[in-house]
């Protein structure tokens, strides 16, 4: 959680690259607490910032269409949360560093599961196990809900 005694300002920079931050900072000059960032490719974030990176929760937008909405650390997703490519395939579970790593669920664009169901265990974006994971999944769509409501 952002501790709020430490955010100095809100505020908008302009960054060299064409990027533009609009947000709270810290002391240290960092973007600290909510923010957007609004990215040279057309990517944007909406979320929570720790020391000038993405972190809490937060909800991630692509230029090619795909989305993520959920838990981040030091600028990665890492937590529970729910990736959308842009074909509308999704993977709902936990992510560790920025991959998929724990238990999940995907789901293809026309809502199937695939046979056998791709549901289990996941390392490095890879089912290593399938079994059953409703309460993790429950958990990445509270998440995804809870970064939904913080990025308005």
């Amino acid at each position: 959680m952002i501790d709020k005694s430490i955010i100095m300002s809100t505020g908008v920079y302009n960054y060299p690259d064409g990027s533009i931050y609009t947000g709270e900072w810290n002391p240290q000059n960092k973007r600290h607490g909510y923010g957007h960032m609004k990215f040279t490719d057309g990517s944007q974030y909406w979320g929570n910032f720790e020391n000038g990176l993405c972190s809490g929760c937060g909800i991630m937008k692509f230029k090619d269409g795909s989305s993520y909405a959920g838990e981040l650390k030091a600028g990665k997703f890492d937590g529970f949360g729910i990736f959308t490519r842009c074909d509308n395939m999704k993977f709902e579970g936990e992510f560790k560093e920025g991959k998929i790593w724990g238990l999940g669920l995907v789901s293809f664009s026309n809502n199937t599961h695939g046979l056998p169901r791709n549901e289990g265990y996941f390392e490095e974006n890879k089912i290593i196990r399938r079994e059953k994971c409703s309460g993790i999944i429950e958990k990445s769509r509270m998440a995804a809900s809870k970064a939904r409501s913080i990025a308005g």
